[in-house]
C-alpha cells in the first residue's frame, strides 16, 4: 500500500478543485507557478524543525521530515521534466515511482535542516525555471508514462499542487 498517492492518477486536478487541500487549478496561471513554489518552500523550514518532524502520524502516513524529502525531490524531477520538455519535442517521462525513492533514499534518516536547505534551492531552481520559459513555449508538450499528455503550462499546474497539497497534509 503506497504511503503517497499515486499522483500519477491525479490529472483531475486539472478540472477541480482538491477536495483535501483546496488546491483550484482554474485559479491559477502559469505565470502564479514560481510565486506558488518560492511561498511553498519558504513554510517548510518550520515544518522540518518542528520537535516531531520525524515522527509519523500513523503506518500509513509520512513524517515532516519525509514529506519534505519528498517535496524537494518532486522539485528536482519537475525541474528536468520541464527542462526536457523546453529541449525536446515530446518527451517521454519514466515513471517515478515515489515510495520506492524514498525508502532507497533513506528520506526518514535523512538531516531535516540540510533536507530544509534542499527543498529551499531546488524550489528556487523549479521556480527560476518556470519563470524564464518563453510566451511561444508554453504549449510544448510532454508524455507520462501512461501516454497522457502535458503542455509546459499544464505541467506547471498540475506539478505545484504536489507541494501545496503535502504542506497541507503535514499541518492537519
Amino acid at each position: 500500500m503506497p504511503i503517497v498517492p499515486d499522483t500519477k492518477n491525479w490529472t483531475w486536478v486539472l478540472d477541480e478543485p482538491c477536495p483535501e487541500c483546496g488546491y483550484d487549478a482554474a485559479d491559477v496561471a502559469l505565470g502564479d507557478v514560481p510565486g506558488l513554489v518560492r511561498a511553498n518552500a519558504a513554510a517548510w523550514p518550520a515544518e522540518l524543525g518542528r520537535a516531531d518532524a520525524r515522527e509519523r502520524p500513523d503506518d500509513a502516513t509520512w513524517s515532516p521530515l519525509e514529506y519534505g524529502a519528498h517535496v524537494r525531490d518532486v522539485f528536482r524531477v519537475f525541474d528536468g521534466r520541464l527542462l526536457r520538455m523546453l529541449d525536446e519535442d515530446a518527451p517521454a517521462f519514466d515513471n517515478w515511482d515515489q515510495d520506492s525513492t524514498a525508502l532507497a533514499d533513506d528520506y526518514a534518516g535523512q538531516d531535516p535542516a540540510v533536507v530544509a536547505d534542499q527543498l529551499l534551492a531546488a524550489a528556487e531552481v523549479v521556480a527560476r525555471r518556470f519563470e524564464e520559459v518563453p510566451a511561444d513555449q508554453v504549449h510544448r508538450t510532454g508524455l507520462r508514462s501512461d501516454g497522457a499528455a502535458f503542455t509546459v503550462e499544464t505541467l506547471g499546474l498540475y506539478f505545484v499542487h504536489d507541494p501545496v497539497h503535502h504542506l497541507h497534509d503535514v499541518r492537519r
